[in-house]
């Protein structure tokens, strides 16, 4: 199979290794064309997903183009397997990052080939380019085993049970392997050694059975248990052993426009994610990583000194602070979408929505796990406090826009969430609480949102204030049970958001010509979320016929291994940053409700 190292294998083609440190996407080809290491938000080694001439990669795969290539999982697990057949050859990829119980070693990615049956030629190439590919390192052997070495003593190895060609930056190496035949990789750090061939089985049938021992956890035994279970796959490699945190997406610089400038790094933790992530993994069963996460937002809120107003929209996986954002402009970018960005500005924006999220992911982890201390509680209280004041302050918007600040609906909304959620924990706890102050600030916003938010002409809602736009962020409004899913007036903005932004089961957050607070270029394509956020409104409002007809255009969407990006365009190939958590939160959620309406089963589990 011919590995062009000018041509970029667009997002969809991919399927994506980890060990809750890092991630690595793989190509149905067999090459690893994107990898930060050691950490998720590290550095990248492999680029080449954004710039093919200058990213590096590592691919490995049969010579020749009589090829069919098949790119699977191992059940529950992620174990990746890519296959090629041809008329009288099989040849089996197994990739994988070892799942190791030392939270401070770094990651080893291992790769095995095996011949099936018949014969091939097999070529490798390994071209690891340091620092975001601006370092091409130096290349030596060292008792079998194969060093790169950049600057600042960064240096990666390879051990290999093939002899490889040493060339300037770069390995290559071309061998044939006969029925029953396999080669062996293991690449990772200076620690690596060529006697780490010799644990090659002994790693994948430890990490196979870690995968398939957390799968088994999961309570959920609904319809679509293969996509939840993906899903739930998908999270768990994006969340971080060490911190607790979970990664909003494996990727950066990924485009919501290809050849646009929407191109953002996706590789931190928002608090917005925060009650989603909450209520998924409750749900499902893993109560343990709901309890993590809620201590790394936690640690969020003392790296931001206790201070409502230090508090930001996202977080490094750390729960540090600093997340500068830099333009990286030797990259080519992935199809021409410059600029190629690391870190991500938006964590300078007020966005108001993230004080509802983050007192909705508290009620949660408290209603359902321990209960709120002493100090947590006088830290909800000023939070709460700080909301009643700036409530009717314009904002940046959930979807982070780059121009003026406006009055958003959706933030009024989760403010709203903030003051009914602190309400109602500070009741069921019996705490102390300014209940008077609360509910009337409570009151005022749903009046605003009443009075100022709903369009008698339109006869809808309406995305900002006194306005006339939609957006898909409403779709949210009885999901967190601000309005009845069965309100006329609901169903009626439902209505409009379907007419208006959605187009075969795809919805848009926004119509960019209709939303002056977004200052960039470029219409954006339709949102994961949002999509399946429609899906559960219908099966809330009893239209669980069309919700299901929905919900199953959109599994159709996915990519050949389950996995979703931020994005569709409008053919439905993915677009953004790859995969995203949220569009599998949101997947999980839409796949619940719908199962247990379509059981006849009555919902008594709410956010």
């Amino acid at each position: 199979m011919k590995t062009d190292s000018n041509t970029i294998t667009v997002i969809d083609k991919h399927g994506i290794i980890g060990n809750l440190q890092t991630c690595a996407l793989v190509t149905v080809e067999g090459m690893i064309d994107f990898l930060c290491w050691p950490n998720l938000d590290s550095p990248s080694i492999f680029t080449s997903l954004l710039d093919p001439k200058k990213g590096g990669y590592f691919s490995l795969a049969p010579v020749g183009d009589a090829w069919r290539a098949i790119q699977h999982y191992l059940p529950d697990s992620n174990v990746l397997q890519t296959r090629w057949l041809s008329k009288g050859a099989m040849v089996e990829l197994t990739d994988f990052i070892a799942i190791n119980d030392d939270v401070d070693a770094n990651p080893v990615i291992i790769r095995k080939i095996k011949m099936i049956y018949g014969s091939a030629t097999i070529k490798l190439h390994c071209s690891p380019r340091f620092n975001y590919a601006s370092e091409i390192p130096e290349v030596s052997v060292d008792k079998k085993v194969y060093c790169f070495k950049g600057e600042q003593n960064v240096a990666m190895t390879l051990a290999s049970s093939q002899p490889l060609k040493v060339k300037k930056g770069q390995l290559d190496g071309e061998f044939t392997l006969m029925e029953g035949e396999c080669a062996e990789f293991v690449f990772g750090d200076a620690k690596v050694k060529h006697a780490a061939l010799k644990h090659v089985d002994q790693e994948y049938h430890k990490t196979l059975a870690f995968w398939q021992q957390w799968v088994s956890q999961s309570k959920y035994r609904g319809r679509w248990r293969e996509a939840v279970t993906r899903s739930s796959l998908v999270l768990k490699l994006l969340t971080s052993q060490r911190y607790g945190s979970i990664a909003a997406a494996a990727t950066f610089g990924l485009p919501e426009l290809p050849g646009g400038e929407r191109n953002w790094d996706y590789r931190a933790t928002w608090l917005r994610d925060a009650s989603f992530s909450c209520y998924a993994l409750i749900r499902l069963g893993y109560v343990e990583e709901a309890k993590a996460f809620s201590a790394w937002i936690g640690r969020c809120m003392e790296n931001s000194k206790f201070d409502p107003k230090r508090l930001q929209v996202m977080y490094r996986l750390d729960s540090e602070t600093d997340l500068t954002e830099e333009i990286l402009p030797h990259l080519a970018g992935y199809l021409n979408s410059k600029p190629v960005r690391k870190g991500n500005e938006a964590y300078k924006q007020l966005q108001l929505d993230i004080y509802g999220e983050l007192l909705d992911a508290v009620y949660l982890t408290t209603k359902y796990g321990d209960n709120v201390s002493h100090r947590g509680w006088g830290h909800v209280v000023r939070l709460v406090d700080y909301v009643c004041e700036i409530w009717d302050s314009p904002d940046a918007g959930i979807w982070e826009m780059r121009g003026e600040p406006a009055n958003f609906l959706y933030s009024r909304l989760m403010c709203w969430v903030a003051l009914d959620r602190a309400l109602r924990l500070g009741a069921k706890r019996s705490l102390s609480m300014p209940f008077a102050k609360w509910e009337a600030t409570r009151q005022k916003i749903r009046d605003d949102i009443w009075n100022n938010f709903w369009n008698d002409e339109l006869g809808h809602f309406t995305s900002t204030r006194h306005g006339t736009d939609l957006d898909g962020s409403m779709l949210l409004m009885p999901l967190f049970r601000f309005i009845g899913s069965k309100d006329p007036d609901w169903l009626a903005t439902l209505a409009a958001i379907r007419k208006k932004l959605m187009r075969d089961g795809m919805v848009r957050r926004y119509l960019q010509a209709e939303t002056p607070s977004d200052s960039l270029r470029g219409e954006e394509g339709y949102f994961v979320p949002c999509s399946f956020w429609y899906v559960e409104c219908l099966a809330r409002a009893d239209f669980v016929d069309e919700a299901r007809i929905e919900f199953e255009r959109l599994l159709h969407y996915a990519n050949h291994l389950g996995l979703y990006a931020e994005e569709f365009d409008e053919r439905g190939f993915p677009l953004g940053n790859f995969p995203q958590a949220l569009s599998h939160l949101a997947l999980i959620s839409a796949a619940f409700y719908l199962d247990k309406k379509m059981s006849g089963n009555q919902q008594t589990w709410q956010p």
